[in-house]
């Protein structure tokens, strides 16, 4: 670590990270809500967003198969299926989140942050999902999905990356620390 930041400054950063990813990834659900009801959904966006009407781990999106994966290293079996909604909606905000303090760390470490690194993060994210993923049987090797598929999940990362950057740096010039 650099003499010149201490560590005040780096849970500072952390922290705000962690604020702005939560609004990254609001922004990003925000914009995979948009497309579910252009595309025929019902649901509330409380219900949408809180994942309302899962009832096992057989309805969880990838968030919620690897809080399961993890569940089930950690419980040494079987995870009942009353949980899989909560876990859906803990690892799904908790990585947003685990993402931007990550962000607020880096901008903290180099006195600042440049426009790029909120498309930056965004496709971090999006690389790391689709290298990691089919690891775990989560997702399927990259190039086994269709074109339309990858750009709409693409462009949710992008967003997300986007927002959370935008997020943070008006926090870091309120809250920032002392450097």
């Amino acid at each position: 670590m650099s003499p010149s930041i201490n560590h005040g400054d780096l849970a500072r950063g952390a922290v705000l990270g962690l604020i702005a990813g939560a609004i990254g990834t609001a922004a990003m659900d925000g914009l995979w809500y948009v497309r579910y009801r252009r595309d025929g959904g019902t649901q509330s966006p409380r219900e949408w967003e809180f994942s309302s009407g899962t009832n096992g781990w057989g309805q969880v999106s990838a968030p919620g198969q690897v809080g399961h994966l993890l569940l089930r290293r950690l419980v040494g079996g079987d995870v009942p299926d009353r949980w899989a909604r909560t876990t859906q909606n803990v690892v799904h905000w908790a990585t947003g989140m685990g993402w931007g303090a990550q962000l607020g760390l880096l901008a903290v470490a180099k006195a600042g942050m440049r426009w790029t690194w909120g498309p930056g993060l965004g496709l971090v994210v999006f690389t790391t999902s689709y290298a990691a993923l089919p690891l775990t049987g989560i997702y399927k090797p990259i190039w086994q999905y269709d074109v339309a598929t990858l750009e709409k999940d693409l462009s949710a990362h992008l967003a997300y990356g986007a927002a959370t950057r935008a997020a943070l740096a008006p926090l870091l010039r309120r809250f920032g620390g002392s450097r």
